[in-house]
């Protein structure tokens, strides 16, 4: 969410955003609000003034009593008496009006940063580095579901019975696979100096609020029953929620968390899932990194994050390239945002494995979380975030770059210490 005083000072800056973020839709949101906010400031105006007249009366009163003049002092305490009253008619008026504002502010897109490339959608993203050779293979090549098939380390069809497309039994060295991405994941970021947490995996609809788009939430997101939860999508909204109304000192900035969860979405946007295999599932593992920092930093950081999801796939050997996304790619609280790829031999193209967001103060305006400034005032944090591995995909990127001619998988050096010091997985009896 943008601060309103750009609205109030400079709504041709906000168009001009929207504009680029081809959203012209929207345009007539930034005069609704300009409207609603001059009618609420009106209103606060006319408490204010109320409030004023309140506390001069009450030293009328006084000075009316003290001179024994009760004609006047009745007089004054009748007009006393039905000013409470008006103020808590223009309170009500101005809650109302707020939560208006509010709801169509959460609809206005996020400032893009002035480096952010200007495009449509995704396939006017920009590549800006490749890192590793894609393999050259002299076999037919299989895809990961045939590899995993044939192995005997996966069961889709059995998962599909049992739960629905978008779900997968892992079974022995795949299953291992999985834990040991996750663990190398973990120990990964600790050893940058990221603390590590477990948190929840439901979180309160007023938390998912200021994570999400009202689009996103109901293209992903699954609803507890009868409760106010909801299964988190990413541990990024249940790492970031721990934040919620807090203002941190400024000498704990920047604050460096990373988890793994279980991860739940419901996929029913323009992607969907794929009906067999890893690569797009309602639930999967991810370990994420998240930032909250001083604005002054956060570009400085987001580098950093950068650097670390290129080293890890580096490590494991995977082809990968970056992209910018443009701002008609960007989600409405990203200021500035990219996807790491992995090189798919199958597909011979790139395919999304993690992506790395820097929203400004954007979700820290939604979910009110400040900083101390050095003079003392409270200012709004920067957040960002970072898919260190989702593993299924990680997975898909190794059973399909390390493949051997007779079918196995060799496992990358990095992760064979905690495959048991396996170096190849064989077919499982």
């Amino acid at each position: 969410m943008i601060d309103i005083k750009l609205i109030r000072e400079n709504p041709k800056l906000v168009i001009e955003n929207i504009k680029k973020k081809f959203q012209n839709e929207k345009i007539k949101l930034v005069e609704k609000v300009k409207i609603l906010d001059e009618e609420w400031r009106k209103l606060k105006s006319e408490a204010d003034s109320l409030r004023a007249g309140r506390n001069k009366i009450s030293k009328e009163i006084s000075e009316a009593i003290k001179s024994k003049d009760k004609k006047k002092s009745d007089k004054l305490m009748k007009e006393a008496k039905a000013i409470p009253e008006k103020i808590e008619q223009l309170e009500l008026k101005s809650a109302k009006l707020e939560s208006q504002i509010k709801e169509i502010m959460y609809q206005i897109p996020n400032m893009i940063h002035k480096s952010v490339p200007i495009g449509k959608d995704s396939s006017e993203n920009k590549e800006i580095k490749k890192i590793g050779s894609p393999k050259k293979f002299d076999f037919e090549l299989k895809n990961h579901v045939e590899l995993a098939e044939s192995l005997g380390i996966a069961d889709f069809d059995t998962s599909a019975k049992v739960s629905g497309n978008g779900f997968y039994y892992l079974l022995g060295d795949l299953a291992l696979l999985n834990q040991a991405l996750i663990r190398f994941g973990i120990e990964k970021m600790v050893r940058q100096g990221y603390k590590y947490i477990e948190t929840p995996l439901m979180i309160h609809e007023d938390v998912l609020n200021g994570v999400y788009s009202t689009e996103e939430i109901n293209e992903m997101s699954y609803k507890i029953q009868d409760e106010d939860l909801f299964l988190i999508a990413t541990s990024e909204h249940s790492l970031i929620g721990y934040y919620k109304n807090k203002t941190l000192p400024l000498k704990q900035l920047p604050v460096k968390n990373t988890s793994y969860s279980m991860c739940f979405r419901k996929e029913i946007g323009s992607h969907g899932i794929n009906e067999k295999g890893l690569f797009r599932t309602h639930q999967f593992n991810k370990v994420e990194m998240v930032v909250v920092c001083h604005p002054d930093d956060s570009y400085k950081i987001y580098d950093e994050m950068l650097n670390i999801a290129v080293e890890i796939y580096k490590e494991l050997g995977i082809p990968t390239r970056i992209l910018e996304c443009c701002s008609g790619d960007l989600a409405n609280l990203k200021a500035k945002s990219c996807d790491i790829e992995f090189f798919s031999p199958i597909e011979k193209t790139y395919k999304e494995v993690g992506s790395l967001t820097n929203m400004e103060e954007a979700q820290a305006r939604r979910l009110n979380i400040k900083f101390t400034d050095k003079n003392g005032e409270r200012k709004f944090c920067h957040t960002l975030n970072n898919t260190a591995i989702a593993t299924s995909r990680a997975m898909r990127a190794i059973l399909e770059n390390y493949q051997t001619r007779n079918g196995e998988i060799e496992i990358p050096k990095v992760l064979q210490p905690y495959m048991f010091g396996k170096k190849f997985i064989k077919k499982q009896n």
